[in-house]
């Protein structure tokens, strides 16, 4: 299916079930507030403090395209290019650092990718999938119709604190707190994968609970499967090629969509595009740890003494942050190290990951602007140009795949370093190709570093599109139309307009 018409069908489904009216919005009960009693929840407060980075990750909430502000807007390790190569999607208006958990209701509600300037959101009722501890309960009400429902009917009815992340997320409070699956999808591609989690061990349940979101996804297309439901593309396996082949032709039946996935069309290229987004499970899944029996929650949420029980903390963050945290989470297997020589140790595969990131990042920028070279020029050869707009694609994938993933990375720098060498390889060969198309007539132009070749795009928001004068303001963003002027009619849960 063209690029286009899978747009179309994509956004089609937004907004089309019918709304929620003030009379029926739901009592969602106490969510997590019910579970105050526990000694976990002590540890789980813990998560509300949002003041700690560390060296490449942390809590405070800055923009992660940001370079040139110091936190909490910005920070000395960004990757300036983001907006460049989102142009065109709503990633390229705001990416911010996660916070964490407990503050997922809260974050998600004012992200301006999300449209709070239309009565549409722009994006389906879908996005609370893992931000909210309500699914089960949305889905029991609604059914499959759920999923493409507008965003915004589900506002006034999630309260950020009691609703968010928490509890029942991972556990059956029926069933003794027992770890349990509430994710849709997952259930569904361990299924197609002849895999059942209630078969499992708990050591498999303390990485599956964290695989139902921090995982790659797509939205099933209302043509071929349920709209706007969430697909894992773990059916060829769980690695970028794996993935990048399985999303190359899909089969409607069993996938939600047909021919080659594509999430948008790059405003400059005019590439047909695909957004990874957290992939943490499926870069773990096959690193030295994982294959050594260790789980998410051993490094995440290890056992930790308070008072005079010992429990697992539910402080779900990097044990990178203190000494103390890298006793709990990483010596009861490397007793023959300090916390400064793993932290050393962990921030040094961290460094090189990070540099070939950066890399990759300006190779695709680099691609991009061949191919819009390219067709600036005119009397490109047109296959030519479809060759490098596909090598464009599969190379911001395979950049996206760690970048995405969070965790610079830490979780499997082999992989990582791996995935990051067949990126920037693919976005050499774009540019070739492009190159190549206009029988060498852009070499020169082309040849100049990156920074003199596309500055980075440093501000850009739904706000600032619906003005011609900032579109002006950088040769890529004249490629996007200007956006009607609208003010905000969503601030958080609230409506104020």
């Amino acid at each position: 299916m063209h690029a286009i018409a899978i747009l179309a069908a994509g956004l089609l489904f937004i907004g089309t079930a019918a709304s929620v009216t003030a009379d029926e919005v739901l009592d969602l009960g106490p969510g997590n507030a019910a579970f105050e009693h526990l000694p976990q929840y002590e540890s789980y407060q813990k998560n509300y403090d949002d003041t700690q980075m560390t060296e490449y990750g942390g809590s405070v909430p800055h923009r992660k395209h940001d370079n040139f502000n110091p936190l909490p807007k910005g920070y000395k390790h960004a990757q300036p290019y983001l907006k460049n190569l989102w142009l065109g999607y709503p990633f390229s208006f705001e990416y911010d650092r996660a916070r964490g958990h407990v503050y997922a209701i809260e974050d998600l509600v004012h992200i301006d990718r999300i449209d709070r300037y239309s009565e549409a959101a722009g994006l389906p009722a879908t996005c609370w999938n893992c931000k909210t501890n309500t699914v089960p309960q949305l889905l029991e009400e609604y059914g499959d119709a759920f999923w493409s429902m507008n965003f915004h009917d589900f506002r006034k009815m999630h309260d950020p604190q009691r609703h968010t992340v928490g509890c029942t997320n991972c556990h059956d409070p029926e069933r003794q707190m027992r770890l349990v699956i509430h994710s849709v999808p997952l259930d569904e591609a361990l299924k197609r994968q002849g895999r059942d989690w209630r078969t499992a061990s708990h050591n498999e349940m303390r990485s599956l609970v964290c695989a139902q979101c921090h995982v790659e996804y797509y939205f099933q297309t209302a043509q071929h499967g349920v709209a706007a439901k969430p697909h894992f593309p773990w059916d060829e396996g769980l690695n970028a090629e794996d993935m990048y082949r399985f999303k190359a032709d899909g089969n409607p039946d069993p996938d939600g969509f047909a021919g080659p996935f594509v999430d948008w069309v790059h405003a400059v290229s005019q590439a047909p595009m695909i957004k990874v987004q957290h992939p943490e499970y499926e870069m773990f899944h096959d690193s030295v740890h994982a294959q050594a029996g260790v789980s998410c929650a051993d490094c995440h949420m290890p056992r930790v003494t308070e008072g005079p029980l010992r429990i697992s903390s539910h402080h779900m963050t990097s044990p990178l942050k203190t000494d103390r945290m890298i006793r709990d989470a990483c010596l009861g297997c490397h007793q023959d190290r300090s916390p400064t020589e793993l932290r050393e140790r962990i921030e040094y595969n961290q460094e090189r990951v990070w540099n070939q990131l950066l890399i990759a990042q300006e190779k695709s920028v680099r691609a991009h602007e061949a191919v819009r070279q390219a067709m600036e020029h005119g009397g490109a050869a047109e296959p030519l140009l479809e060759e490098a707009r596909e090598l464009i694609r599969k190379g911001q994938w395979f950049w996206d795949y760690v970048s995405a993933e969070n965790s610079a990375g830490a979780h499997n720098p082999v992989k990582a370093l791996d995935t990051l060498a067949s990126s920037q390889q693919f976005s050499d060969q774009a540019v070739q190709l492009a190159i190549r198309s206009t029988d060498y007539a852009i070499a020169e132009s082309m040849d100049v570093p990156i920074h003199d070749l596309v500055p980075p795009i440093r501000e850009h928001s739904r706000r600032l599109q619906q003005s011609q004068e900032h579109l002006n303001s950088h040769l890529w963003l004249q490629y996007l139309p200007l956006l009607p002027e609208a003010e905000m009619i969503w601030d958080g849960t609230e409506r104020v307009r």
